[in-house]
Order: C-alpha cells, then structure tokens, then sequence
C-alpha cells in the first residue's frame, strides 16, 4: 500500500519551533509560514522527558494560519488537552508510554475539537499502538529519543512506519533527526508529515532549508 503514498497524499513539512529563537518566535513563525503545511509545538513537562519547554499561553500569544499540531511529551495528558485545544491547537499527539488509558485521552482530545495522534518512541514495540491506530487520525513515530532537537536520525525506527504503512492510509508523522539527506528513506517508508526542528531553525536561511527538505523527497 504504501508504494502509492503520493498519489494518497501530499507530503507535509511541519517546522518544529523546539529548535527556534525563542526570543523572536513570532518573527520565526512568520517567516516559514508560507512555506510550511503544519506549526509543530513539542510540550515537555520535565518528567516524561528533562527538558521543558513551553505551555499554553505561549500558544495562545502566538499568531499563525498554520495548523497547529501539538506534541505532548507529558504524563498524565489528559490534564493538558482541553488547554492546548483552547490556545489553538488542531492536532494534538500523546505517547503510548506515557498513560495507562489511552482511550480516554484519545476522548478527550476528541470531545475538545481537535484530531488525535497517538506517538512511539524509537525502544517501544508497535505493538504498543497496533490497537489504537483506527480510533486516531495520525502516528507518531519518534526517529530519535524525545526530549532535545539536534539528535541523530535512528533508522531502525523506518521499519515501523513500513509496517504502519501496509496497514493503513492515515497520517503518519515522522519526528527526529530529519534532514534534506535522510527525508527520502522516510517518505520511501510510508511517512507523509515530517517534523523538521534543527534541519529548518538550525540554518541561517529558513526557507531555503525547508525547500531543501522538500528537494530531498521529490520525484
């Protein structure tokens, strides 16, 4: 199934803001926003992961015609839905490993009016998420472990999003270590949106690196 990707879908880019200046994070928006299909936010509380990183009013002070997909790398998800759904959020992802029900916050981010993803790290088998693909509308599949941008792209991890691939046309997401050199394996795979952070905010011209992106997986 997945040999006919593009003719299923458009392939999106989706710039991680993880790696922007966080100083003038509106002006960063602003100038990948035409070239872009997706705002990426990663949400880290300190737990789940080390670091942290932002919350819903810096959402909500933000101003984009973006999509906004927001990645939870949180425990406890639940508490954080109705929130990131009111500061703007259209998609928001949660990791398997980080509830014990993830039907229910599958619910909740249902019932706040957004779509729902459900996220795998690179260690987590596919298991994992096999039963909660057909109750979400994408797959997130880490290629490196979450937690900081820069990271080096694990390529095991392409085995997941082929085996995703075969077994449905929803969206799968790819995040972690992507670059204009090693986009091609991931869209080969199956992966349809790629979350890009230091490959896009790492470079002096934005744009250009986001076409390079887009050069890497062209026909």
């Amino acid at each position: 199934m997945y040999g006919g990707l593009r003719k299923l879908t458009h392939i999106k880019i989706a710039p991680s803001i993880l790696a922007a200046d966080f100083g003038q994070l509106q002006q960063e928006i602003n100038v990948i926003e035409k070239h872009s299909d997706e705002l990426h936010i990663d949400v880290m509380d300190g737990h789940f992961v080390p670091a942290i990183t932002m919350g819903p009013v810096i959402l909500k002070s933000l101003k984009t015609t973006l999509p906004v997909d927001v990645h939870l790398m949180v425990f406890n998800p639940e508490k954080y839905v109705e929130a990131f759904a009111h500061a703007g959020a259209k998609n928001i992802s949660f990791h398997v490993e980080a509830t014990q029900k993830p039907g229910e916050v599958i619910a909740a981010i249902i019932k706040a009016g957004c779509t729902a993803g459900i996220a795998i790290n690179p260690e987590t088998p596919i298991e994992k998420v096999m039963m909660l693909v057909p109750d979400v509308d994408r797959i997130v599949v880490m290629s490196v472990r979450p937690g900081a941008a820069g990271q080096l792209f694990i390529p095991s991890v392409l085995s997941k999003v082929m085996f995703l691939r075969k077994m449905t046309t929803k969206d799968i997401e790819i995040d972690g270590g992507i670059t204009a050199d090693n986009v091609k394996k991931a869209v080969d795979a199956g992966a349809n949106i790629i979350v890009a952070a230091n490959a896009i905010f790492g470079q002096k011209d934005r744009v250009k690196a986001i076409e390079e992106l887009r050069n890497g997986f062209a026909p």
